[in-house]
C-alpha cells in the first residue's frame, strides 16, 4: 500500500516533505523512515482493555492501538507514517480496528488517515473544536482533506465528557485546547492518551498556528491536574525518558503542571 506524503515540522514550523533518506530538520526528527519498535511496540492489557503504543515515523510519534479484551474491537489514535505498521500490529494483537480518534489535526497525527480509512472504513472521531483548524492547517501546508469529503459519514465530531464506545470499554473525551483549539485527550479507564497537550515532564508548543498559552495553562493545570494519580499517561511522542507516567508523577514533576497562577505560566512560556 502507498502511503500519504510524509511530513515533518522543524522547530521553527516549518514543512519538510520526505520521500525517504535523511531528514532535513534540524531537531526531534529521526534519520529514517523506518518505524522504530512498530512490532515489537509496549503492550499493556488490564482486565477490560488493551493499550498498545507504536513509535513511528521521524518525529517519535507514538500511534496507540486501544482495545477491548472481550470484543476486540479497536480504537486507533493518531494514525499517521506507516498504516502497514499499524494494521499488522492490531493483527498480531488480535484486534479488529472499528474507530479512529484523533487528538488534533497536525500533520504527523494524521498523515495515515486516508490510508487507513481504505483499509478499514472506520468511523473518525475529532473535536468539534478542531475542523476549522484543521482547514487551516491544510490550507496552510499544502495537504489535502479532500478525502474527508467523500468520507463525510465517517466523520464524527465529538464532544468534552462524550464516551466513544470501543467494544465494552469507553474512551471519554477531555477536551484539552492549547496546543490546537480542538485538541483532546481520550480516558479510557485508567488510560490517558494524551496527544500533543502533555508529555512526560513536558507539554506541546503553543507558539504553532492555533496555540493559545493561555488554554494550554487552564488544560493542564486545572483540567489533567483533576485526574487521579494512578492514571496512566501515554503521551504523543517520545521526547525521551520513559515513554509513559502517571499523573501522579506528572503533578509532582512536570514544570507545566507547577502553576496556580496563568499569567506565571503566560511568562514563563513567553521567556522561551
Amino acid at each position: 500500500m502507498e502511503v500519504s506524503p510524509r511530513v515533518a515540522w522543524d522547530l521553527r514550523g516549518r514543512v519538510c516533505y520526505h520521500a525517504g533518506g535523511a531528514a532535513k530538520a534540524p531537531m526531534r526528527i529521526r534519520t529514517t523512515h523506518e518505524p522504530r519498535s512498530a512490532k515489537t511496540g509496549t503492550l499493556m492489557i488490564s482486565p477490560r482493555h488493551i493499550v498498545k503504543q507504536l513509535e513511528l515515523g521521524p518525529m517519535m510519534n507514538f500511534v496507540y492501538l486501544i482495545g477491548c479484551t472481550e470484543t476486540r474491537e479497536a480504537a486507533v489514535v493518531d494514525p499517521a507514517w506507516d498504516v502497514p505498521a499499524i494494521v499488522d500490529a492490531a493483527g498480531e494483537a488480535g484486534l479488529k480496528i472499528r474507530k479512529i480518534l484523533l487528538t488534533h489535526s497536525h500533520p504527523d497525527h494524521m498523515n495515515g488517515l486516508s490510508d487507513l480509512l481504505e483499509v478499514t472504513d472506520a468511523a473518525v472521531y475529532m473535536h468539534s473544536d478542531e475542523t476549522d483548524h484543521m482547514h487551516m492547517v491544510a490550507e496552510y501546508f499544502g495537504m489535502s482533506v479532500e478525502f474527508l469529503k467523500k468520507r463525510s459519514a465517517n466523520l464524527k465530531l465529538a464532544t468534552e465528557g462524550e464516551e466513544v464506545p470501543v467494544g465494552k470499554v469507553q474512551a471519554t473525551i477531555i477536551h484539552t485546547p492549547g496546543h490546537t483549539p480542538g485538541s483532546q485527550c481520550f480516558l479510557v479507564e485508567n488510560s490517558l492518551i494524551s496527544g500533543d497537550t502533555v508529555f512526560v515532564n513536558a507539554c506541546g508548543r503553543v507558539d504553532l498556528p492555533g496555540g493559545d498559552p493561555e488554554k494550554m495553562w487552564w488544560s493542564l493545570n486545572r483540567r489533567l491536574k483533576s485526574l487521579d494519580d494512578d492514571v496512566i499517561l501515554y503521551p504523543g511522542h517520545n521526547y525521551g525518558g520513559p515513554p509513559t507516567s502517571t499523573m501522579g508523577e506528572q503533578k509532582r514533576c512536570n514544570p507545566y503542571m507547577q502553576f496556580e497562577s496563568a499569567d506565571r505560566f503566560l511568562r514563563m512560556m513567553r521567556g522561551f
